[in-house]
């Protein structure tokens, strides 16, 4: 760790935009349809969810958007977060390879999350709505709404999958100490929940079912809205203030990445480091490959099917075409709960349609290896959703080794894993497990896609 380099920005660097892929793909994106209508909706469908702010930022085609002083000076606390170059992971793995990444884990929140929780909770505030439900996987997102609700007196309601809830203890405290409140998912406070425990009474819970007790909080109550971290356009808009500062930093490093990896859940912070860099392709055809790393337990965009379906278990959100496992779906229990959702973001899912991305699965097992070895060579522990792109990393640089080959891999540590040493705990006991999903969950799962004309 001596050798490791860091590269860091100053204040005023922070961007002041955030960049819209939409603006610079070569084919729009397939529109967001009614699910009783199958036509594309419009803003006023989307009301009853999200501040006006946010609906514009859904469906605009600008290539940049202002970030607001009130969010930039928030991001002054943490932001611009650290690049290094991982000279110690180098040495260990005797490549030629040079190996640079983006440490997200400085944040309040211990994740990327913050760079859109301010902002929607700021939006949110502005459009004078005093409370906002939303779901949360392994914790990452419920514990950076909850601090952005506490920058903006906003009452914050979280529904956390039952698996993780169980699984980080400390992720529910953090978004306790921040005033929110946490229950885990499925519950019994909505109609969604109750319908999926009185089916499966022992139900781990999966982001879909979280998701539809939230937008159901949501849609029943005039002083809720509902936010998501992951997913949609506007987070991942929000999102790529990290590829923005990397750009700067690299230029630091008088360099350029051959190579981009993030993990891929719903794919926020994938799109965070990614999308400026393929907008640099788009426009000025400098190529870069871009591997997105997901579970092989819940393997969406190298498994799942490029269709239009619900974003929920309930089926209480518009149909999206993405990449997807079915919304009745249940992964199985694996650490790494930020992953474990049915879809994947409609702007990543068609980027992939676009062959602008190679994804790529796997387990859980050889994540965890790797975060070892990153950790005993960086000194960061990464969270177990980082440990797949760390993976995705140590096996480019193996690849070099093999070819010859100095490139430079750019890879996304999204957060760190100070908040999951239980699961480190249980991988050196010898007590984890590679989850395989079920191929026959799955194909009902895919039965049920909904019929699009």
């Amino acid at each position: 760790m001596s050798d490791q380099i860091k590269y860091q920005l100053d204040e005023e660097q922070i961007p002041k935009v955030w960049y819209n892929i939409q603006a610079d793909l070569p084919e729009p994106l397939p529109p967001v349809l009614h699910p009783g209508t199958q036509q594309p909706i419009g803003p006023a469908d989307l009301e009853p969810l999200f501040p006006m702010a946010l609906i514009e930022q859904e469906v605009t085609t600008e290539r940049y958007i202002d970030i607001p002083k009130p969010v930039r000076d928030i991001y002054r606390s943490w932001r611009p977060s650290p690049l290094y170059r991982a000279r110690g992971l180098e040495k260990a793995l005797d490549t030629p390879a040079r190996i640079y990444y983006k440490y997200e884990g400085v944040s309040p929140a211990g994740s990327h999350k913050p760079n859109t929780s301010v902002p929607q909770a700021y939006y949110n505030k502005e459009a004078g709505i005093p409370r906002i439900a939303t779901e949360t996987g392994a914790g990452q997102w419920g514990s950076a709404l909850a601090y952005a609700g506490s920058l903006f007196d906003l009452e914050i309601k979280v529904y956390m999958v039952r698996i993780s809830y169980d699984q980080k203890p400390y992720r529910r405290a953090m978004m306790e100490v921040y005033g929110a409140t946490c229950i885990a998912s499925p519950s019994d406070e909505t109609d969604a929940g109750r319908a999926i425990l009185e089916k499966t009474p022992e139900s781990t819970g999966s982001l879909g079912i979280a998701i539809s007790e939230a937008v159901e909080d949501a849609a029943k109550r005039d002083d809720t809205k509902y936010a998501l971290g992951s997913v949609l356009n506007h987070v991942l808009l929000h999102q790529t203030i990290i590829g923005q500062e990397a750009k700067l930093q690299m230029e630091m490093a008088d360099d350029y990445p051959d190579i981009i990896i993030g993990c891929t859940g719903g794919g926020s912070n994938f799109a965070g480091i990614a999308f400026p860099f393929i907008g640099d392709q788009l426009r000025d055809g400098r190529a870069v490959r871009v591997i997105a790393v997901e579970p092989a337990a819940c393997p969406t965009l190298t498994r799942g099917e490029y269709a239009y379906d619900f974003g929920d278990t309930a089926h209480l959100t518009p149909l999206v075409k993405m990449h997807t496992l079915g919304s009745s779906f249940v992964p199985l229990g694996f650490h790494a709960g930020g992953l474990r959702y049915h879809g994947m973001g409609p702007l990543i899912s068609h980027a992939q349609n676009l062959g602008l991305l190679e994804p790529r699965a796997y387990h859980q097992l050889e994540c965890f290896e790797a975060a070892v070895t990153f950790a005993r060579s960086e000194g960061i522990i990464p969270a177990p959703e980082s440990s797949h792109a760390i993976k995705a990393g140590i096996d480019e640089a193996l690849r070099c080794k093999q070819e010859g080959a100095g490139q430079a891999i750019l890879i996304n540590l999204s957060g760190h894993g100070y908040f999951d040493m239980q699961a480190y705990t249980d991988f050196f006991a010898g007590e984890l497990t590679d989850a395989e999903y079920s191929q026959d969950e799955l194909a009902m799962a895919l039965a049920g896609l909904p019929s699009v004309a």
